[in-house]
């Protein structure tokens, strides 16, 4: 008779959420007039303003009835059949309405581009934040943090490391980055960098960074390890640590 191993335990941290791409919101009124602009292409005045009594007549029978009291569509379709009959209007009596050269839609298809670049970037975006938190979730679960590189973003990371939580803001990661804003490391040797991070970052990591920073210069030797006591100071006085630096550089009176 054998017996079986025990089953190993292994410490689990919960998945990142999946992060879907952004969809774009149903416009009612957004597919009436891209209808109109499909079956006008190739019309001429008369084709469009036949188009344009029958929208109208559409729009009168639909004002009978309560349940299409809110109904967007319908009338976005009728204003659109009246623009591009004014629009051929004034282009005179040949002219056939083509959405390739109509301003208007050309305008609204460069905003949607934009838009639909913006929220890939978004996504992106998105997706270099979780991969970053997950790289610093394992160097934290291996207590190794203290060796990594701040880089371009790590304020965002701090963030989806503090959600991931629930709330409860990582110590560690805050002492993390204070060491690194006071010693200038990695991304934080770019005083553009730091600029930034005083822009974003919570106020006890700032002033842990400013204390250390001040610190460091009085004792050069010193090791910001060696300064524990200055993130339990910074994470409850922090407007107190503000007004020494203040009061030290005479610059904030």
């Amino acid at each position: 008779m054998t017996t079986p191993w025990p089953t190993r335990r292994t410490a689990r941290h919960p998945l990142p959420p999946h992060v879907a791409a952004p969809r774009e919101p149903v416009d009612p009124a957004r597919i009436g007039r891209r209808v109109v602009r499909r079956e006008a292409k190739g019309m001429d005045v008369g084709a469009v303003a036949a188009a344009l009594e029958e929208a109208r007549f559409d729009a009168r029978q639909a004002s009978r009835y309560e349940d299409l009291a809110d109904d967007l569509r319908g009338p976005a379709e009728l204003a659109e059949w009246e623009r591009i009959a004014a629009l051929l209007a004034a282009a005179g009596p040949s002219a056939v309405y083509d959405s390739d050269v109509d301003d208007v839609v050309q305008a609204e298809l460069a905003a949607d581009a934009a838009a639909v670049a913006a929220r890939e970037a978004e996504l992106r975006e998105a997706v270099r934040i979780a991969a970053r938190a997950n790289h610093l979730q394992v160097l934290r679960d291996l207590g190794t943090l203290d060796q990594a590189e701040p880089a371009e973003g790590d304020e965002a990371v701090r963030d989806e490391l503090t959600r991931r939580a629930g709330g409860y803001v990582p110590a560690d990661v805050d002492a993390w980055l204070a060491h690194a804003l006071a010693a200038h490391r990695g991304h934080y040797a770019d005083p553009a960098a730091r600029e930034a991070a005083a822009g974003v970052l919570a106020a006890p990591v700032l002033a842990h960074a400013a204390l250390l920073g001040e610190l460091l210069g009085l004792v050069p030797g010193a090791d910001a390890d060696q300064l524990a006591f200055v993130a339990r100071l910074s994470a409850t006085e922090p407007e107190a640590v503000g007004a020494s630096r203040c009061h030290a550089d005479g610059a904030c009176a």
